[in-house]
């Protein structure tokens, strides 16, 4: 029989797949609180204004800071929202939680696995594990099994797909269910890279081989390594498409149009990812060019999204009766903490957006690369529209998965505002010292005493300056979110994900064909990636030893 949908996808989930859903955030918020900490505490030593102890070196304090804020809080809150976002908008009489929380079991065991060799020095290798840096072979294992924790995650994502398509042939999944899915499609074609990357690092950090590959293991992390960044926004965008407009009481903009959009950046953002390599040699120029052009097709379903964002906006105004940018704006609800955070991490993506263009572009990467302003983008990327929306949507998401009322309101709205600031003041003292010639990855600034250091020192303290206002920011959500679980006042929070139009038509169906679209991603993929793979093993393999600089 037919199972009865709503066709908004809002069905009530029970206490048992909170609990799990709230497994994987609580992970997601620990790994936060830590790694902004410890984010604070490397721009305090780049700027002169503390010193590490022998015990906890830079070096290992940015690996566990990069790790537990790019990989584990990303990752953590990803798996948590999709899981919710599938059960939430597919009803099943009967479902199993197991393949669910062995999921979150394997994660949190390959966290613990590779945070532990990171905090006790075995593994200072920062958050790409550059070959032929080498780690301890357990930290390798911890960030494997992180990987195939979310693949099983992915298993119960499609197991949960399989039986709405059984109980309801020919309907649409529905979108939020749809967004999660597509996000994990392209989170597993691109996770096979690093895959086989670990299948080469393990036995080298154990000493059964006699070298690495170096430009191999790069050219498979960064296979990886751009994907995670799509990985990332996709998550943001689930929210910002399926939860904004709910809390504007408008439609999703277009359900047909969301759907492209999500399946456009599963093709587009797995063959890109040799832009992070303009600079090494080994790659023909053929190759990164081709990838460059490939990469600046990703702003198609970018400005999609730009769009049916603003569009959304705009019908929210109209509805009240306003017109014009500045009444469109005004009129937005920016007193609610979750919405104002979600709209600052828009605009911080803004300028995100236009630093990934310089960095794709191979004229100016050169002048960029592994300078601050890596750092710089990179923070008002992840740092801006990801951790903000995931922030903000956790006032409306923890409150509904607890049954607890919101702790404080007022709070929320000054924890956003404090992120967008100190997010902004960081990221912009960052790209000033990139094009200064400041450099990443080091401890030290003062560059031997060249007379250079002097102009990057100044814009450090301003770094510094940030970071005390985003480690406030944090201090300020986390104080909400345990008043919260443990004080806040009973009572529902509603969770509900914007309907789609009524009168509009349903999206074709090649749109929606998750199988199809795979396969044209894979055979890109190969388009994209065969002639440099084919040339490095005719011309270019060379092993190497490893080595520890910590």
């Amino acid at each position: 029989m037919k199972m009865a949908i709503d066709t908004s996808g809002n069905h009530t989930t029970t206490p048992a797949e909170n609990r799990l859903v709230l497994s994987h955030l609580y992970v997601a918020f620990g790994a936060l609180f830590i790694g902004t900490t410890f984010g604070l505490f490397q721009t305090l030593t780049r700027a002169n204004l503390m010193q590490l102890p022998p015990w906890f070196d830079y070096y290992r304090m940015l690996t566990a800071h990069g790790v537990l804020l790019a990989l584990v809080f990303t990752t953590f809150f990803i798996t948590g929202l999709a899981t919710f976002s599938v059960y939430k908008t597919i009803a099943r009489e009967r479902r199993s939680l197991n393949v669910g929380w062995i999921a979150w079991i394997v994660m949190l065991a390959g966290t613990l696995m590779a945070a532990f060799e990171i905090l006790t020095g075995g593994a200072s290798v920062l958050y790409t594990f550059y070959a032929p840096l080498k780690a301890s072979p357990w930290f390798y294992i911890g960030a494997t099994l992180l990987i195939v924790g979310t693949w099983i995650v992915f298993l119960d994502i499609l197991l949960n797909l399989k039986a709405f398509r059984k109980a309801n042939p020919g309907t649409a999944i529905p979108l939020p269910a749809f967004m999660a899915a597509a996000t994990f499609v392209m989170w597993f074609l691109a996770t096979l890279g690093v895959a086989v990357e670990m299948l080469l690092l393990i036995p080298w950090a154990f000493g059964w081989t006699s070298g690495i590959d170096v430009l191999l293991t790069r050219m498979l992390f960064w296979y990886f390594g751009h994907p995670l960044v799509y990985f990332w926004i996709l998550g943001a965008y689930i929210i910002w498409y399926a939860v904004v407009p709910a809390l504007l009481k408008v439609p999703v903009f277009s359900d047909a149009l969301t759907r492209l959009a999500f399946v456009l950046f599963l093709v587009l953002s797995l063959p890109i990812g040799l832009h992070h390599e303009f600079v090494d040699p080994g790659i023909a120029a053929r190759w990164k060019l081709l990838q460059t052009f490939l990469t600046l097709m990703v702003v198609v379903p970018s400005l999609m999204t730009a769009f049916a964002i603003f569009a959304t906006f705009e019908e929210s105004a109209a509805a009240k009766g306003q017109r014009g940018f500045v009444n469109i704006v005004r009129s937005l609800p920016w007193s609610d903490p979750v919405f104002a955070g979600c709209a600052l991490a828009m605009i911080l993506f803004i300028f995100g957006g236009f630093g990934g263009i310089v960095n794709a572009s191979y004229a100016m990467d050169i002048l960029v690369h592994n300078t601050m302003w890596i750092v710089g983008h990179f923070h008002v990327t992840v740092g801006g529209p990801v951790a903000l929306t995931f922030l903000a949507v956790s006032y409306l998401l923890v409150p509904a998965l607890t049954g607890r009322k919101l702790w404080s309101r007022s709070l929320a709205l000054v924890q956003v505002w404090l992120w967008f600031v100190g997010m902004s003041i960081m990221s912009i003292a960052m790209h000033t010292q990139g094009l200064l010639g400041a450099p990443r990855r080091s401890a030290d600034i003062a560059y031997a005493g060249a007379a250079v250091a002097a102009q990057w020192h100044p814009w450090a303290l301003v770094t510094a300056a940030g970071g005390v206002v985003l480690l406030t920011s944090v201090v300020a959500f986390a104080i909400n979110l345990f008043a919260t679980i443990f004080a806040g006042e009973e009572g529902e929070t509603p969770f509900v994900f914007a309907a789609a139009r009524p009168d509009e038509p349903p999206a074709p169906k090649w749109v929606g064909n998750l199988g199809m679209w795979t396969v044209v991603a894979v055979l890109l993929v190969v388009v994209a990636y065969g002639g440099a793979f084919y040339d490095h093993f005719r011309d270019h393999v060379y092993l190497v030893p490893g080595l520890r600089t910590w």
